[in-house]
């Protein structure tokens, strides 16, 4: 019998992927409060700073339609899956970075792991509730609780700083997430988009991703020069490779990133949207 088949078994992979996702929106803000804690112990410059944060928005929107392409032609599940085993243990690198460049690294990692978990999360949603009055109550849920994982991490990223240390506001991500990928089996049934095109855009979510790392020092005001052609070369291609994109994915590469840095929720929506279109 099928593991999904009755209503309580639905709800209960609801949770799981709710769990999953609130992680995923939790860490764009939990770090706030703890920079500078993470500033004096690991002896960051204010100049650097930044990429604690930037550096975890810039691989999730670079890698998010990438994410929900692997999703629909690889299975939905093993993404939900590999994205929480990538999640889950940057977030326990993470808090045990020893300097600049490894927590920053690490950061990375962690955006690439929520990455590939987000857009399986949704379309694993959408997959298990039928269109109707349960999918719209279940995607209602989903955005509520989504919604407030960045209110809950300033509050949870405070009390962990303050009381423990600021290593723990990764270390609080492992055992859920060693817990929710033990269950995903159990909860979550398998599916693909069963397409007949079987393409990876690697190139395409590659020049994203650098091209916005090398715009943001720019965007955030730590350089005030102008960017070097080098840089603008590079948008231009985006510019160029964008205007001959299919329309369904025409602007998505720009919109997604800025979305994603604004929004991991509707950057989420946005990417399975596309990726599965």
């Amino acid at each position: 019998m099928d593991i999904l088949t009755t209503s309580e078994r639905r709800w209960s992979a609801l949770s799981l992927i709710i769990t999953a996702q609130f992680m995923v929106v939790l860490d764009v803000a939990i770090v706030n409060v703890a920079l500078p804690s993470i500033k004096t112990d690991l002896n960051f410059s204010q100049a650097n700073l930044q990429w604690v944060i930037s550096a975890y928005a810039i691989l999730f929107g670079g890698a998010l339609l990438l994410g929900g392409r692997l999703a629909d032609l690889l299975g939905r599940r093993r993404l939900f899956v590999a994205g929480l085993a990538v999640f889950t243990a940057s977030s326990l690198l993470c808090g045990l970075a020893w300097s600049e460049s490894s927590l920053i690294g690490f950061r990375a990692l962690q955006g690439l792991g929520g990455a590939l978990l987000a857009p399986a999360a949704l379309s694993l949603l959408m997959t298990t509730f039928a269109e109707g009055r349960e999918r719209n109550l279940a995607l209602g849920i989903y955005g509520a609780a989504s919604g407030s994982g960045a209110a809950v991490g300033v509050l949870l990223g405070g009390v962990l700083t303050s009381y423990l240390s600021w290593s723990w506001i990764f270390f609080i991500n492992v055992p859920v997430g060693v817990a929710a990928i033990a269950l995903a089996p159990l909860l979550l049934q398998e599916s693909h988009a069963g397409l007949a095109h079987r393409h990876f855009d690697f190139p395409g979510a590659a020049s994203i991703t650098v091209s916005i790392a090398a715009w943001e020092p720019w965007k955030s005001g730590t350089n005030t020069s102008t960017p070097h052609p080098g840089t603008r070369s590079r948008i231009a291609r985006i510019v160029s490779a964008n205007s001959s994109a299919p329309p369904s994915l025409r602007s998505s590469r720009f919109t997604l990133v800025i979305t994603a840095k604004r929004s991991p929720i509707a950057a989420t929506a946005s990417a399975t949207r596309r990726g599965s279109s």
